[in-house]
C-alpha cells in the first residue's frame, strides 16, 4: 500500500514538472532586449565605448538597439543582424590587434580617435547587412566581364 501511495505521489509531482520543462524557442526568437544585452556585453568586453558608438550616445544607445532589433525580429532578420554585429566586432578586434595606430587613424573620427572600434563595428556591420540583403557576397566578380558602371567602359 505504501508503494502505491508513494508511486502515485511521485507521478503527481512528475506531471507538473514535465509541463514546466524548458521548451524555449531557438535563439532567433529571443527578445530584442536580450539580443541587445548580448551585443552590449560582447562589445563592451573589447571596448567600453563601442556599443554606444554603434547605436548612439551613452544615454540612448540601448533604446536604439532594442528598437532596431525589434524591427529586425518583425522582419525575421534579427539573428542575421545579431550575427553581423558580432562578426564585425571580431574582425575589428583582429584588425586593431594587427596595427593599433593605423586602425585608429582609419576609423577614428573624434579628436583623440578613441571611437575607432565602435566606428569600425558600425561600418562593417552595415556593410555586411547591405551585401547580404542585395545578394552580393562582397567578393569581386569572377565572370571576367568588365564593370558595367557608367564611365568604366571603353572610351569611344
Amino acid at each position: 500500500m505504501r508503494k502505491l501511495i508513494t508511486g502515485a505521489a511521485l507521478l503527481a509531482l512528475a506531471v507538473p514538472a514535465a509541463a514546466l520543462a524548458d521548451d524555449s524557442p531557438p535563439a532567433q526568437v529571443k527578445s530584442a532586449a536580450a539580443l541587445c544585452r548580448a551585443q552590449r556585453d560582447s562589445l563592451n568586453a573589447v571596448d567600453k565605448a563601442a556599443f554606444a558608438t554603434l547605436y548612439g550616445t551613452k544615454h540612448n544607445a540601448f533604446g536604439k538597439c532594442v528598437s532596431a532589433m525589434a524591427k529586425a525580429r518583425k522582419a525575421g532578420t534579427a539573428a542575421k543582424k545579431q550575427q553581423a554585429v558580432l562578426n564585425a566586432a571580431k574582425s575589428c578586434k583582429a584588425e586593431r590587434a594587427a596595427d593599433a595606430a593605423a586602425f585608429a587613424a582609419k576609423y577614428g573620427t573624434n579628436a583623440n580617435k578613441r571611437n575607432a572600434f565602435g566606428k569600425c563595428v558600425s561600418t562593417l556591420a552595415k556593410h555586411h547587412g547591405q551585401t547580404k540583403a542585395n545578394g552580393n557576397t562582397g567578393k569581386p566578380s569572377d565572370t571576367g566581364k568588365p564593370d558595367s558602371t557608367p564611365g568604366n567602359g571603353p572610351k569611344s
